[in-house]
């Protein structure tokens, strides 16, 4: 409980408003600087605009109990080496007139101060989703950073969320049960435990190893991709933490991970990967493993986050259409791991989708 659960949707937005303001003073900004909501999720992010100049930032002010300072802190260190290292070109932070790069505010009419940084504003536009060499460049990009994170020592005070299968769809999950998922239907419900328990013992099977789990960026989306003339930009580290490298395969694809073209778009971006560092073919079958563990924990983020634009573009569907997906992974794994031919059981199984939608 954060104490902003009475409050309703629309009252919290417009008290954040006033905190993005109040937050202004904290930096060495210029007179007449205005600030524009343009993203709720996890944060609220905000457009700064001086008109006189025509410069940018993005302001962000974090979700109240989600990442201490010390996580928020460990995000812009990374993001920092991943510059300063050649790996990776990220947004830079603004320090406050204090020198510090986190800033705590409060306002009234929230129950607590909220943690804030500013970031230079990264000019650029999303690849073209409808072409395959932008999930090349995104495995490209994702072998360079995964390269850093092996080779980088961490401050010894580094700290992120964990993002395993105990803290993804288990019992400490940090983004809501997936029971709780909008649409969740008795016999819905039944195909996702059997997906889950067979999540849970392949990647007991596949293991914690350094060299499978590290350090990721954990949303790397076409969305977090800016191309701006040559130069490739990696934004919003807020989901950086501690999971399977093969996990930023499955964001990339995340909300349409039942669409056709995903599987070549996941051959993209291992033809991208590989062009920069060597990928087993035990890392590449796995994929699909992530991709379904994905898909569920979006559906539990759903669930939790029911307020926001997003969760309420995806809602019911959403939930809906993992059903083919859930079954689609079974028969393909089936028991024991391995690739198998589909059961009569597994078969079975399969016509849930029609049973329950036609």
């Amino acid at each position: 409980m954060t104490g902003t659960e009475t409050l309703t949707h629309e009252a919290l937005l417009k008290r954040l408003q006033g905190l993005a303001e109040k937050a202004l003073h904290r930096y060495d900004l210029p007179g007449g600087v205005t600030a524009r909501l343009i993203n709720v999720s996890e944060n609220a992010t905000y457009r700064l605009d001086d008109a006189n100049s025509g410069t940018r930032w993005a302001l962000r002010i974090h979700r109240e109990g989600y990442h201490s300072r010390t996580a928020i802190a460990s995000e812009l260190a990374w993001q920092n080496a991943l510059r300063a290292d050649g790996a990776a070109n990220t947004p830079v932070p603004v320090r406050g007139r204090d020198g510090d790069l986190i800033q705590t505010v409060s306002i009234d009419g929230l129950p607590a101060p909220r943690n804030i940084v500013l970031f230079k504003w990264e000019e650029g536009r999303e690849p073209d989703p409808a072409d395959p060499s932008g999930y090349e460049l995104l495995g490209e990009t994702a072998a360079r950073m995964h390269a850093q994170v092996k080779a980088w020592n961490r401050p010894p005070w580094f700290e992120r969320h964990t993002w395993d299968f105990e803290t993804s769809l288990g019992d400490k999950p940090h983004w809501g049960r997936w029971r709780q998922g909008m649409g969740l239907t008795p016999e819905i419900e039944k195909v996702f435990e059997r997906t889950v328990d067979l999540i849970r013992r392949r990647l007991e099977r596949y293991g914690k190893a350094p060299d499978r789990f590290n350090l990721v960026h954990g949303d790397m989306r076409l969305a977090n991709l800016l191309l701006d003339g040559k130069t490739v930009k990696v934004i919003d580290f807020d989901d950086c933490g501690f999971s399977w490298l093969m996990y930023d395969c499955a964001t990339t694809v995340s909300f349409f991970e039942e669409k056709p073209e995903v599987p070549d778009l996941v051959k993209a971006w291992v033809r991208g990967y590989r062009r920069v560092a060597p990928l087993s073919a035990e890392d590449e079958r796995e994929i699909d493993t992530f991709v379904m563990l994905r898909r569920i924990l979006l559906i539990a983020w759903i669930g939790s986050h029911s307020e926001t634009e997003l969760a309420q573009s995806m809602g019911v569907t959403y939930t809906q259409t993992a059903v083919p997906l859930c079954e689609s992974y079974m028969a393909k794994f089936g028991e024991g791991g391995a690739a198998a031919q589909p059961s009569a059981a597994a078969a079975e199984r399969r016509s849930v989708w029609q049973r329950l939608f036609g």
